[in-house]
């Protein structure tokens, strides 16, 4: 009998000093968020090839959004204006349009992982060549 009841006063001590540093951090004021702004980060490669799997990226940057834009991409305030003007949607950044290019076929493939305004995102576009490419005219993909 003398077991159980040190065993209780065992457990019931180590409750009371654990549970009185809980009450003690649940009175404090709760913590101001790090950011108002959902997350914006991402990392863009580019390669020679008909996909990221088959390839090693020839080139890679990061870009960040949110709060402000920075990171190793050339123009990474216009290319944060582009993705918010698009929406986030990259195919749209990536539509060469009416190009003028030579049907010399060397395949670039651009991919893009990270977040976008809080949420997951994997992109991969294979390019015929680097015109192509660039005749999208968006600043996104030319690094």
């Amino acid at each position: 009998m003398r077991n159980t009841a040190r065993w209780a006063a065992t457990l019931g001590l180590t409750a009371a000093s654990v549970c009185g540093t809980l009450t003690g951090s649940a009175l404090a004021a709760p913590a101001a968020p790090a950011s108002l702004y959902a997350p914006s980060a991402l990392v863009l490669t580019l390669g020679h090839g008909e996909s990221a799997t088959a390839v090693s990226p020839a080139r890679a940057v990061t870009l960040t959004c949110a709060p402000g834009p920075s990171g190793s991409h050339p123009a990474a305030a216009l290319a944060c204006a582009e993705l918010r003007a698009a929406g986030g949607d990259f195919e749209v950044l990536a539509d060469p349009g009416d190009a003028w290019c030579t049907r010399e076929y060397d395949p670039i493939v651009v991919t893009v992982d990270g977040v976008w305004q809080g949420k997951r995102v994997s992109y991969e576009r294979t390019f015929s060549n680097d015109c192509v490419k660039n005749s999208s005219g968006s600043v996104l993909f030319a690094f």
